[in-house]
């Protein structure tokens, strides 16, 4: 169960200050003007989790992105029989950019391993500023263009001589 930490930050221009100053250093947000950069800073809300909660769940559309300022937290796969731990999320990592974009079903669930801070912005709250501010997205699409590449030169990198299947199920980049 997360809790806002709203209104308990003892200035609100500050807090505005450190959002935008986050969002220009994560990726999908890098190449946005910085206009529309300001109304996403102004969206974001930061929210508090305990050790054990759930930020979300596999198969949930939650619609929420979330940059971690503090904690950790895991990624779990669950296949039906067990949960596996995919990796850890520490301060800095950011999840959830393509939840923003449209809906889709969780894959995997994050969970706190310790107390957390984040700062989260919801699919609403982005798709309504992005209806006003429609020029931010060809940055955020060239962003998760280059990640998508980036992430599968990575993969071939480190598995293509160990595993043909995992050859045989990359080319999500030339989608």
């Amino acid at each position: 169960m997360s809790w806002s930490v709203e209104g308990s930050e003892p200035c609100q221009a500050c807090e505005f200050q450190e959002n935008l100053r986050i969002l220009r250093q994560i990726p999908f947000f890098s190449e946005t003007p910085i206009e529309s950069l300001k109304i996403f800073a102004y969206l974001c809300t930061r929210e508090r989790f305990r050790q054990g909660d759930y930020l979300f769940s596999q198969d949930d559309d939650d619609g929420q992105a979330f940059y971690i300022l503090s904690g950790e937290a895991e990624l779990i796969y669950s296949n039906g029989r067990q949960d596996l731990v995919i990796r850890h999320y520490q301060p800095g990592d950011f999840s959830g950019g393509l939840t923003l974009l449209g809906r889709a079903q969780r894959l995997f669930s994050l969970k706190a391993v310790t107390d957390m801070v984040c700062l989260m912005l919801t699919r609403d709250k982005f798709q309504k500023a992005v209806s006003q501010v429609p020029q931010a997205i060809p940055g955020m699409l060239q962003a998760v263009v280059e990640n998508i590449w980036e992430w599968e030169k990575r993969f071939l990198e480190d598995r293509s001589s160990e595993c043909e299947v995992c050859r045989k199920r990359t080319g999500v980049s030339i989608i």
